[in-house]
């Protein structure tokens, strides 16, 4: 059956519904809205986020009254979800590649238990390497879930296919959560006519009432456990009976499907086939590229060539039955797969339709196997055509001369290899202008630094060259850390900003080695690294003279969803430095509110309007986080005093190589997502420590230092001062406001004269 919608530019609008140009994601959000889920626990993640970041703008107009909760990482955003739907609430959530494995180990605990939900997969690379766009790995990682998976082409199926989705999920055969996959990029940010219906209401009454006799956790007339852990007589019992309820999600899907054809005049088999009535060779192809396909079949069939599509909206359960239909008659089938089973012969669609077709009787189709699209890589018309000629090669011939083969690879050129541009400097970073001595009374440091334009003579460890925004504070910061550094460094970045416009394959602008991991493990990594070394060195196996200083730089959330990571390592005492740079927010994925915001201040997911002012919540005091762990030496810095931050630096050095973990917090500017001049970078930094928002400090072996005290020199000002010049936090200083800039005013005060408290006691 052929989609009713494919040729989108002719769609007219029945009598209760509507005809608008959106892309996937907004659909996602529009149909969430519509449902009006309970809760949604999300994380941010490139290409999933803006899904998060449009029901947060609906919010703010009252169009839905989902409760968004921000989570520390993925992980924990699965935890919250699974938490919600054991209370017997409508659950939702989004996510992408790397975020989704991160939140793998939560999706066979929720399955395993039964209970309904829906997740939004953006389907995307998963790394490493980093690849921000779209193929099947993070897919082909759901398989093995227990989770229902549907497939969307379009921005029209995956509004149809999420609304769908929840009433499967809930279904009483079924009671399994329910995935949404549709292609990052491709599908998710791509604009297309749309359909949606008018009122709300015509959803929530397809959906129906929320199920009331399912168990839940807050029942009081009927408690309940909850995941008690099972031998292996009990475990296959409920294994089978999982697996019964998967199975019965295929003839569900078909009953519901059928339901919402007629409420829709749009409708989803399980599985999807064009021009395949009379076909000899058919491509099999999951989500957009399909689309692509169809055209090139329409250019084939008027010239003869019996050729067809098929793509499923069902993978899990995977359409058996359908799948044997739709090629019995079909003599070769190649299967596209955006993703690869390593060492398999072919990726797990491939497999699954091999396994089909063994049920046939008489002769089977020849089947290809083709990896394809990896990384986002584009699937044109041309792609499309070399399928269809080996897939008819292969009809004519009943042979497969390359079962399985990846499609789109090329060699290299030698003659045009890249050749470094800077050579690597290694000495040349030994200035000798920096003296660190330990006083032997107090047992704390003394820094000797030269004037500022000496220190200029040492290189740069960073080359010019990266792509940073205008403005951006996370070179300046960091550059002016490094003069604090003598000798070789070996540095980390989590994935951020720092990393992404520093590190483009096939360029670097790093000087010295490079490493990059994801967020949340990005401390523990460098702390392998650390210790590797200092164990090679004690067998004889690094040369004798070799030295490092080991420094990770996080930034952009790093310290949420890499705060176990750091705590982990902190308490290990690894000799290593971890340097934040505090943007205020998860600026790499696009502004959306991380643990670092400050309350009231406008991002992505947290906007301002009608219904809500800004973030909910005070942000996180990370120093202090790091300081109770007892790890010898935590400091703050910023730019507008480069004499504090490098003196700090050195100490950072110092502390790393004779005593264990140093943690270090700069406050740089992000004038694109703070909605602020470029030109005011270094007036902005100062207003925030002169008004005791970002106080400079050190905690030395526990004893808190204040390194400059505006009040002690009549230069304190309101924090007024400080939020007057950014864009995202200019609405606190409205009369209208008053009370929430009353409370972030209280906040910095509180915390302020608990840190000059510090300051006065040593205990404390």
């Amino acid at each position: 059956m052929n989609h009713v919608i494919t040729k989108q530019e002719k769609l007219q609008a029945p009598v209760n519904q509507q005809v608008s140009f959106e892309s996937g994601n907004e659909m996602a959000a529009k149909a969430a809205a519509q449902i009006n889920y309970h809760i949604m626990g999300y994380f941010p993640i490139t290409p999933s986020t803006e899904i998060a970041q449009y029901l947060d703008q609906m919010k703010t107009r009252g169009e839905h009254d989902i409760q968004l909760i921000p989570a520390d990482g993925e992980h924990g955003s699965a935890g919250i979800c699974y938490g919600a739907s054991v209370s017997g609430a409508r659950v939702f959530n989004a996510t992408s590649a790397n975020g989704f494995l991160f939140m793998l180990e939560q999706l066979p605990v929720q399955s395993g238990t039964r209970f309904p939900m829906v997740l939004n997969l953006v389907t995307r690379a998963v790394s490493g390497p980093l690849d921000i766009r779209g193929d099947h790995s993070d897919l082909y990682y759901a398989l093995n879930t227990g989770w229902v998976i549907l497939t969307a082409n379009t921005p029209q199926a995956v509004y149809d296919l999420n609304i769908m989705a929840l009433k499967v999920a809930e279904h009483r055969a079924v009671r399994l959560p329910v995935i949404v996959a549709y292609d990052g990029f491709f599908t998710s940010h791509q604009k297309r006519k749309v359909l949606s219906f008018k009122d709300r209401k015509i959803v929530t009454e397809f959906i129906g009432e929320r199920p009331a006799d399912y168990p839940n956790a807050i029942d009081k007339n009927n408690p309940v456990t909850i995941g008690a852990h099972m031998n292996g007589d009990d475990l296959i019992h409920n294994n089978y009976q999982q697996s019964q309820a998967m199975y019965n999600a295929e003839k569900v899907f078909e009953e519901i499907r059928e339901e919402y054809e007629k409420l829709s005049g749009r409708s989803y088999p399980t599985i999807e086939t064009y021009a395949m009535e009379d076909a000899e060779a058919a491509v099999f192809l999951i989500n957009s590229a399909a689309e692509t396909a169809k055209d090139v079949v329409d250019r084939y069939r008027k010239q003869g060539k019996k050729v067809g599509v098929i793509t499923p909206n069902m993978i899990r359960p995977f359409p058996k039955e359908a799948m044997k239909v739709a090629l019995k008659n079909v003599k070769a089938v190649l299967v596209g797969e955006r993703a690869d089973s390593y060492g398999a012969n072919g990726a797990n669609m491939t497999l699954e339709i091999k396994s089909a077709l063994q049920e046939l009787s008489g002769a089977q189709p020849v089947v290809l196997s083709r990896i394809f699209g990896v990384g986002g890589k584009d699937f044109y018309e041309q792609d499309a055509e070399v399928f269809f000629d080996d897939v008819l090669e292969a009809a004519a011939t009943s042979v497969a001369v390359k079962p399985f083969d990846y499609h789109g690879i090329h060699a290299g050129d030698q003659k045009k290899r890249l050749l470094p541009v800077i050579k690597p400097q290694t000495g040349s970073y030994d200035s000798g202008l920096i003296t660190v001595m330990q006083d032997a009374e107090t047992e704390k440091l003394k820094v000797k630094v030269p004037p500022l334009r000496q220190l200029m003579s040492k290189p740069k460890r960073i080359a010019s060259g990266h792509g940073a925004c205008p403005g951006c504070g996370i070179f300046p910061g960091l550059e002016l850390f490094f003069k604090g550094i003598e000798g070789d460094v070996v540095v980390l970045f989590q994935t951020g900003c720092g990393y992404v416009v520093s590190a483009a394959y096939p360029h670097t602008s790093h000087k010295q080695t490079f490493i990059h991991n994801l967020f949340q493990n990005g401390a523990a990594t460098l702390s392998g690294t650390v210790e590797a070394f200092y164990e090679m060195k004690r067998r004889g196996e690094v040369e004798i003279g070799d030295d490092f200083t080991f420094v990770m730089v996080t930034g952009d959330g790093g310290m949420d969803i890499g705060m176990g990571s750091a705590i982990g390592t902190a308490l290990r005492n690894h000799g290593m430095i971890i340097v934040e740079y505090d943007n205020e927010g998860y600026m790499n994925t696009g502004s959306q509110q991380s643990y670092s915001t400050p309350i009231g201040h406008m991002t992505s997911t947290s906007n301002v309007g009608k219904n809500q002012k800004g973030k909910a919540f005070h942000h996180k005091d990370t120093p202090q986080i790091m300081a109770a762990t007892n790890i010898p030496y935590v400091f703050t810095g910023t730019e507008a005093y480069p004499q504090d931050l490098i003196k700090k630096a050195a100490k950072a050095q110092w502390y790393a190589k004779h005593e264990g973990l140093v943690y270090g917090k700069l406050l740089i500017t992000c004038p694109l997502n703070w909605k602020s001049e470029e030109r005011y970078g270094q007036t902005i930094i100062k207003a925030a420590v002169d008004s005791c928002f970002f106080p400079l400090y050190e905690v030395e072996k526990g004893k808190t230092t204040i390194t400059y005290n505006p009040e002690a020199t009549n230069k304190r000002e309101p924090v007024s001062e400080w939020l007057k010049y950014l864009g995202k936090a200019k609405h606190m200083l409205k009369p209208e406001n008053e009370q929430l800039y009353h409370a972030f005013e209280t906040e910095v005060d509180k915390r302020w004269n608990r840190l000059k408290a510090k300051h006065e006691c040593e205990y404390l």
